[in-house]
């Protein structure tokens, strides 16, 4: 049977300060991207996805949009399905 792998990145959007409530609900509806935080113009994702393929392209995609100065992925990780909860939650950290 082959390994089935999810992969997880967390990043760093950078955005102008007045942009960042803006820019938080453009990332929220992005399939596979959740907003952790943000403050001071820097917001906090963490992005899920089949491939690193995948996160790479939505990385990408995320800094190709007008409101946004820079993206940067900190972490990335890829697990086994049998680390994915039943409720499809992730146990990384």
């Amino acid at each position: 049977m082959p390994d089935t792998r999810h992969h997880i990145s967390s990043a760093i959007v950078m955005t102008r300060p007045e942009m960042v409530e803006m820019v938080c609900n453009r990332l929220s509806g992005i399939g596979g991207v959740e907003v952790h935080g943000s403050g001071a113009g820097k917001i906090v994702v963490v992005i899920e996805g089949p491939t690193a393929g995948y996160l790479g392209e939505t990385l990408l995609a995320i800094s190709a949009m007008d409101e946004v100065l820079g993206a940067h992925m900190v972490f990335e990780q890829a697990i086994s399905d049998e680390e994915v909860s039943d409720d499809g939650r992730t146990h990384a950290a």
